[in-house]
């Protein structure tokens, strides 16, 4: 009797070096690659840094023998466009791969289409490839709601869910699901499918990019690309972009990629209507006030690419 609570009091005096384990995992690498992808989204990168804690303490809490059964760690990520939400996902399969919860840590990004069969016999196995081609990493599903149409009688959709549900449930120590789409869309799909929500344990909502923000997202696009603003250029943008949010169909960083991608087009224009000159470095890398004032945002409020005669 006295052996074994010496024994037991042996196991309670065990340690183990907690920052040691956080360096030997690399997580801190796919958190700096997170915090430069991405501008912004601090409530975002708490809630996976706070979800990398836990995998990391319920990992050393399994060397002692401690176990509490896998941790559900399913996702629901919901925001507006271009907000960040499939970079997310990315690095939620490396830090997961890296803690040792999925074999492989990559991810298969797939919409309804890739779900859901046009006839009786086609669902099922699509649905299952899909799922073959995901485990052991992270299964991202964007617009998920489209997944349900209860207006359609004939519609396949309910089979690939009935499915999904099935496989998050009995293969959650190898596969993470996460769904993304738009908020409202998402609550009113969760609402028609409860067994689906019961099955997430981590909701998240990216929110859209201010000014700043987006300014300092179109830098960094510019910089990746080997480009610059000018001063003036960059007060341009600056003047831009609360115009292009108010615009329909705007974005977030979408929306501003397309846009730098026009300007790029007005540079190049530029310096081939001047080649009768010798360019420099300066010249070939660096953005124009012209560049980004020739938009049709700016002198028409309108989307560029538009007909002239279409407004919106």
């Amino acid at each position: 009797m006295l052996n074994a609570m010496t024994k037991d009091a042996a196991a309670q005096d065990a340690r183990v070096d907690l920052q040691a384990e956080f360096e030997a995992s690399n997580i801190d690498e796919v958190m700096d690659k997170l915090d430069r992808e991405l501008v912004g989204l601090k409530p975002v990168k708490t809630r996976i840094r706070e979800i990398a804690a836990l995998l990391l303490v319920d990992r050393l809490r399994r060397r002692f023998g401690l176990t509490s059964g896998a941790p559900t760690l399913h996702m629901n990520f919901t925001g507006n466009p271009g907000t960040g939400k499939t970079t997310v996902a990315l690095r939620m399969a490396e830090i997961l791969h890296r803690l040792g919860y999925v074999r492989e840590g990559h991810m298969v990004a797939v919409t309804r289409d890739d779900l859901v069969g046009q006839y009786v016999g086609h669902t099922a196995p699509k649905t299952r490839e899909v799922i073959k081609r995901a485990m052991g990493g992270v299964l991202f599903i964007d617009e998920a709601y489209y997944l349900y149409k209860p207006e359609n009688e004939r519609d396949y959709g309910q089979e690939s869910i009935e499915i999904l549900l099935q496989c998050m449930e009995n293969n959650r120590d190898d596969l993470v699901v996460i769904l993304a789409g738009y908020k409202n869309k998402m609550d009113r799909f969760f609402d028609s499918n409860p067994g689906m929500r019961s099955r997430i344990a981590h909701h998240l909502d990216f929110p859209d990019y201010g000014v700043s923000e987006l300014k300092s997202i179109a830098e960094i696009m510019l910089a990746e690309q080997n480009y610059r603003l000018s001063e003036a250029a960059s007060q341009a943008l600056e003047e831009y972009l609360p115009i292009r949010m108010r615009l329909p169909h705007f974005s977030n960083a979408r929306s501003v990629r397309n846009g730098l991608d026009r300007a790029r087009l007005r540079q190049a224009n530029r310096l081939f209507a001047s080649r009768s000159r010798v360019l420099t470095k300066a010249d070939l890398i660096t953005i124009e006030e012209s560049d980004i004032r020739g938009s049709r945002v700016f002198a028409e409020g309108k989307l560029e690419g538009e007909p002239e005669t279409k407004m919106r």
